[in-house]
């Protein structure tokens, strides 16, 4: 059994007013520099967006979503962010930034298996509560 590996993850954020301060959680990032994994799950809801900003552009944010996922793939068609090593990539994923998709701050711990810590992470803080 390999050993337990540090890993680091973000929550992706829509926040569609940066002035309200109000947001809904629309993904998870995580990068485990052992295992050579950085990859994001996302999962958006327009209608849930919706309540919060019925004007918001749902195209563009999606645009914006979707270009997360390409960047953890990485290689030529990220465009140079793509190309960096994946820490890198990570880095510039999780950055602080002040525009309608973000991300919160960065979490650490330890995993044995950075692919079902992520789509643990997915239910845990993304996806809807059934109830």
């Amino acid at each position: 059994m390999p050993a337990r590996a540090a890993f680091e993850y973000a929550v992706i954020r829509v926040v569609p007013s940066i002035e309200r301060g109000e947001f809904i959680n629309a993904g998870v990032v995580l990068f485990c520099r052992t295992r050579r994994f950085l990859d994001a799950r996302i999962h958006f809801d327009a209608a849930r967006l919706h309540v919060l900003a019925p004007d918001a552009d749902v195209e563009l944010i999606e645009e914006l979503l979707t270009h997360i996922m390409i960047v953890c793939k990485g290689g030529a068609a990220s465009g140079p962010i793509g190309e960096l090593p994946l820490q890198e990539r990570f880095r510039w994923i999780a950055a602080p930034r002040s525009t309608v998709v973000q991300s919160s701050p960065v979490h650490c711990g330890m995993c044995d298996d950075p692919a079902a810590l992520l789509e643990h992470l997915m239910r845990a803080l993304v996806l809807p509560r059934s109830f």
